[in-house]
């Protein structure tokens, strides 16, 4: 099996994930998993798909990722390990579909309007 390279995105968060046959390391912009993501909630969403699929120690992954905040980050990576894991054998989708994990969220922050101070909050008006 050679690397099969997938990609992930999460708001604005764009990962890049390459997958082959490993131990089970993950490097994330050339750092280790638990030096990147130090809060065991955001190394669990990395790791997510492989644990569902009981692959933990079977492949090495490095990460490429860029934008975003370090939620988006994850939720992106975690995403392209899924679809990598999907591409690599077909039977794990049928573990990962159900678990929401091959849908990509659609959710991005609402644009600033003109005359507005945020998004939908208005300048507060007062008559006197």
């Amino acid at each position: 099996m050679e690397t099969v390279h997938k990609i992930g995105r999460r708001k604005t968060a764009v990962a890049r994930v390459y997958v082959s046959k490993g131990k089970g390391n993950i490097t994330i912009n050339k750092r280790e998993l638990a030096n990147y993501f130090t809060t065991p909630t955001l190394q669990y969403k990395v790791q997510q798909p492989l644990m569902l699929t009981e692959n933990l120690s079977s492949y090495d992954i490095k990460v490429n990722v860029y934008g975003g905040g370090v939620t988006g980050q994850a939720e992106a990576i975690r995403l392209g390990i899924t679809r990598a894991l999907v591409a690599i054998n077909e039977e794990n989708k049928a573990v990962l579909k159900p678990e929401g994990l091959l849908t990509r969220d659609p959710r991005m922050v609402e644009r600033k309007k003109f005359g507005q101070k945020k998004a939908r909050k208005k300048f507060q008006f007062s008559k006197r």
